[in-house]
């Protein structure tokens, strides 16, 4: 895979102090499991059936800093946290919020993006327009994956509190929310923005955002506790800030990429 032209900052960081004090991990082999169903952080291309995203140019681009040699694969949300805590992967990447509750089984790398939480609509609603007058609303629901932070969000700050609250409707993706929301079969998803300004998008009118942000969440990459790999990749990720290239990422993938074009 290879960066495109908005990320040729990078390039110039070869000389620079920053690049000359990376750990050199002399081509070491980093198995990294994703879920590839979170655009635009990682997603199947539909147009040519591969995988690609804002993480994966970003693994590209450590993977160069730090030198080690990257391969792939893939398993569902529920079952990744335990995978990589027992140590089926080196490091799993998926958009996944840093939390107290996650850090006590997984070591997070440091944050290499902030997203807020965005209450993703139909185009033509109408019926409420912040998440008090959704909560007010018995007949409204809304699409979440368990155990996702757009999941606590809506049963805690949406609604009651109660974990078992029948308006929120559970899928394996949030693809399958976005569908359901599309179908009139729930009536609100909760995403980041990062997700929920991509569908957005590329939904030429179709969705919407509504209301004000929900809070927001610092996302990083997981490793097995005490993994070596996470001080490398926390240096990686720092030049990568102090050089532009995080922000040329959120320009190509947030800006510029048109989900679905």
């Amino acid at each position: 895979m290879k960066l495109l032209s908005s990320l040729a900052v990078a390039t110039l960081v070869a000389a620079s102090p920053l690049w000359a004090e990376m750990p050199d991990l002399a081509g070491q082999e980093v198995t990294i499991v994703t879920e590839n169903a979170y655009p635009p952080l990682q997603f199947v291309d539909p147009a040519s059936g591969d995988a690609i995203g804002w993480e994966y140019d970003a693994m590209e681009e450590i993977a160069r800093r730090i030198n080690i040699a990257v391969t792939y694969e893939n398993t569902s949300w529920d079952a990744m946290i335990p995978a990589v805590s027992e140590g089926q992967y080196d490091m799993g990447m998926t958009g996944i919020t840093i939390r107290d509750d996650r850090a006590e089984k997984v070591d997070f790398s440091a944050p290499y993006l902030r997203s807020e939480m965005m209450m993703i609509v139909a185009g033509d609603e109408d019926r409420f327009s912040n998440h008090t007058e959704f909560a007010a609303n018995d007949d409204l629901l809304i699409g979440a994956q368990p155990g996702t932070t757009p999941f606590y969000v809506g049963i805690y700050e949406v609604l009651d509190g109660n974990e078992q609250n029948p308006r929120m409707k559970l899928f394996e993706t949030f693809g399958a929310a976005i569908q359901a929301l599309r179908t009139g079969d729930v009536d609100l998803a909760l995403s980041d923005s990062t997700a929920a300004n991509g569908y957005v998008r590329a939904s030429e009118g179709g969705l919407k955002i509504v209301g004000d942000p929900l809070g927001a969440e610092d996302f990083g990459f997981i490793f097995p506790k005490g993994s070596d790999l996470v001080a490398p990749f926390n240096a990686a990720i720092a030049s990568m800030r102090e050089d532009g290239t995080l922000d040329a990422l959120n320009t190509k993938w947030f800006l510029d990429y048109k989900l679905g074009g």
